[in-house]
């Protein structure tokens, strides 16, 4: 150990490992039949724009806050989405599975920080699903930075 510590981000892979992941998550989701409702047929710009999003949480550049619409975008994603508590963790099973194909590092540092994100983060998405106002809403109002 150099005593510099790296962040999750570069520790990964950096862009090109993140969006790995997510281009094989992705169409695992589309022909999920609890995720597809969710998902219908699929966005050309989502994994594009996912990646950005765990980029910026896992350390990297803040390419999804600066050029995508930052925090109000995802949110306006999942407003009226009333995920529901079994899609959530088929949603995170999906996820960890594609870390487990892609590669991404087996370590502990890795993947205590990707299960706990994604504990997290799809708790917001469900929170913020159900939203009916503005009060409802989940206290995390930006991107979270999340690192191991």
């Amino acid at each position: 150990m150099t005593g510099v510590e790296t962040t999750l981000y570069e520790h990964v892979g950096g862009h090109g490992a993140l969006h790995r992941l997510v281009a094989d998550w992705y169409p695992t989701v589309l022909a999920d039949p609890l995720l597809h409702p969710l998902f219908g047929d699929g966005h050309p710009e989502h994994i594009d724009h996912l990646t950005a999003f765990l980029g910026e949480v896992f350390g990297g550049p803040t390419t999804y806050t600066d050029d995508l619409g930052g925090f109000p975008a995802i949110l306006e994603a999942h407003r009226g989405k009333r995920i529901r508590a079994d899609q959530r963790q088929r949603f995170i099973d999906l996820f960890l599975a594609a870390a487990d194909r892609t590669g991404l590092p087996g370590d502990s540092r890795t993947r205590t920080a990707l299960r706990d994100y994604l504990d997290f983060g799809t708790e917001v998405a469900v929170q913020n699903s159900h939203a009916t106002a503005d009060t409802d809403l989940h206290p995390c109002q930006e991107v979270p930075r999340w690192d191991g």
